[in-house]
């Protein structure tokens, strides 16, 4: 992944209306993707500090798991994305 500006990407989800987790949900939630997190490092695909970061404020931000695939889809301007979300896809590939 392409580093993040997770403040930038913060404001966004803080303005997005969409219904929170509670925060026994978002304990489980933590507790799933530390055992996802586990499972890429035994892939030797360790997420780097920025995306550790990313997923860490979106969980801060009581984002579910399907939003947060919503979300990175969005920013990396999939095909399959949710166009109506108000995420900034960011832009990949040099300067112009």
């Amino acid at each position: 992944m392409t580093d993040l500006n997770v403040e930038a990407i913060r404001a966004e989800v803080r303005a997005m209306n969409f219904t929170r987790g509670t925060p026994a949900e978002v304990a489980q939630w933590r507790e799933d993707l530390a055992e996802s997190r586990a499972n890429l490092a035994i892939e030797d695909m360790t997420p780097t500090p920025n995306e550790d970061a990313f997923f860490d404020m979106l969980l801060e931000e009581g984002v579910s798991p399907s939003l947060m695939s919503q979300i990175l889809l969005r920013l990396y301007d999939h095909p399959n994305a949710d166009r109506s979300l108000p995420i900034t896809p960011m832009r990949i590939g040099p300067a112009e």
